[in-house]
């Protein structure tokens, strides 16, 4: 039996990214409703509108191509920024793992935040200033001083299971892996990054104060003082 996905003449068109930024829960619903003449292609944030000629962008990552990305986007990111290097999630991890701290710290302990819940929360300021909602799933929190590590995700499970919100926050660190990159890693150097799953996919900066080489090749990092831009 076709699926919705197999029906659609619009998904191809689309990043299948899931980012809610056109009002639709999922790229398909969203497909499905241009199919049906409910509301227009160019209402997604990733396609190019030049005149009658839409467009998916050519320097957006596709997140089931496991090609040298960067390569092929030029290593420019989606405002024609450069960047050094590509940051990957860990494998068997739903989303990019991120330290994050509420502007209130003291959420985490009132909220009752602890591994395994959904969360939502928008970095804001010199952490980063990211004008995107965050969803996510934590991994580990620390109650006394009110540092919350999760993985970063879609919006789909915020919206169909509930999740608690701590507001702004700011954005201490970054965790991946580095399989690839135009510039040497070094402990202590500031680089220009995109983070795979990045819905903007927006460059950020950041200084990497732990890396390990892997066995084969990549660099496992953590990276710390991030903004956006």
């Amino acid at each position: 039996m076709r699926t919705e996905i197999q029906e659609s003449n619009t998904i191809k068109q689309l990043p299948l990214l899931n980012c809610g930024a056109c009002g639709y829960k999922t790229c398909n619903e969203f497909a499905l409703a241009v199919d049906n003449s409910e509301t227009a292609l160019t209402m997604c944030i990733h396609i190019k509108n030049n005149g009658s000629e839409t467009k998916k962008m050519t320097n957006c990552i596709d997140c089931k191509d496991a090609g040298r990305i960067g390569e092929k986007m030029g290593w420019k990111d989606h405002l024609n920024r450069d960047f050094d290097f590509i940051l990957d999630c860990f494998e068997n991890e739903p989303g990019p793992r991120e330290t994050i701290l509420p502007y209130n710290p003291q959420l985490t302990k009132e909220l009752g935040v602890k591994k395994g819940d959904v969360m939502i929360g928008r970095p804001m300021g010199m952490s980063c200033g990211c004008p995107i909602t965050h969803c996510g799933v934590v991994t580990d929190s620390d109650p006394r001083n009110g540092v919350i590590n999760w993985c970063v995700t879609g919006p789909l499970r915020p919206r169909s299971e509930g999740f608690i919100d701590v507001g702004y926050y700011i954005a201490e660190g970054y965790e991946g892996i580095i399989k690839e990159s135009k510039e040497k890693i070094e402990l202590g150097r500031r680089y220009w990054f995109l983070p795979r799953r990045c819905m903007l996919q927006w460059r950020h900066s950041g200084l990497v104060n732990a890396v390990t080489r892997q066995k084969d090749g990549s660099y496992r990092v953590r990276i710390e003082g991030l903004f956006i831009g």
